[in-house]
């Protein structure tokens, strides 16, 4: 009763009221303390994953930097013709090369674009180095100590194998008794007759053959046609100059261009 005169029954219940909105509001201010902690914690886990993986770019980046700078300076160590004595060192010393079974690989690559499957797997990204010498015999070992690609004048059939040894061939690089090499073009023939490593004979010409079709003047198809006979002049002088090296009678001209034998 007094309490109502006195007005403090209001001020009490003001004043719970006031308590109960206080704790309201720390419970709000628990809260959003709390989320801001784990806001915080996922930022920050957020960040590592970010700085993990721009680290895993970057080692990437560096990876495909460095394969393209390999691959952009992949090259012969060394370019060298061999001959006479100096051919004859190096092809005693591989044939020395001994190692144990199914150590040693020898492979006539004769063609670029098909390798076998052991130069892959004796020279691995060197492979394309082979490719690029085809065609060559390819000599290497089962511990990468030795990595030669050979291109001897006389081309035998493609062939791979493993062995103990390098598989050389004496006669392919150093042929013996009387032979004849040529080398015949559209527009050049040149053929030489050798006894063992000297040359005993040599016979060869070159023949001017019409490249381009000048503008205006006679038709395409004409121009193709004289190239056509060009050509065929060409190799039916290198036929006669087989048959008989010692000379080749002139041609005589017909309705003012060049006639030919047939």
């Amino acid at each position: 009763m007094l309490d109502d005169l006195l007005g403090r029954t209001e001020l009490k219940e003001r004043i719970e009221e006031l308590e109960r909105e206080k704790e309201r509001l720390e419970e709000q201010l628990a809260a959003t303390k709390r989320r801001r902690k784990e806001a915080v914690t996922e930022k920050q886990e957020s960040q590592r994953r970010v700085n993990k993986l721009e680290d895993r770019i970057t080692q990437l980046e560096d990876r495909v930097e460095r394969l393209q700078s390999e691959e952009t300076t992949l090259g012969f160590r060394r370019e060298t013709r061999l001959q006479g004595r100096r051919l004859d060192e190096v092809l005693s010393r591989l044939e020395s090369w001994r190692t144990g079974p199914q150590g040693s690989l020898s492979a006539y690559v004769a063609d670029g674009h098909d390798l076998p499957p052991e130069i892959r797997d004796a020279f691995g990204e060197r492979s394309a180095l082979v490719s690029r010498a085809a065609p060559c015999l390819a000599l290497s070992d089962d511990a990468g100590l030795v990595g030669v690609c050979l291109r001897p004048p006389v081309a035998p059939d493609p062939f791979a194998e493993w062995d103990d040894s390098f598989r050389i061939d004496r006669q392919l690089f150093q042929p013996r008794g009387r032979y004849t090499l040529a080398v015949v073009r559209s527009d050049l023939f040149a053929m030489g007759t050798y006894e063992g490593d000297q040359r005993t004979g040599f016979h060869g010409f070159d023949s001017q053959l019409k490249s381009q079709h000048s503008k205006g003047g006679f038709s395409q198809a004409r121009f193709e046609r004289l190239r056509d006979e060009q050509i065929d002049d060409h190799l039916e002088l290198r036929r006669r100059r087989t048959i008989c090296p010692g000379g080749v009678h002139g041609r005589r001209r017909r309705n003012g261009r060049r006639g030919r034998d047939r």
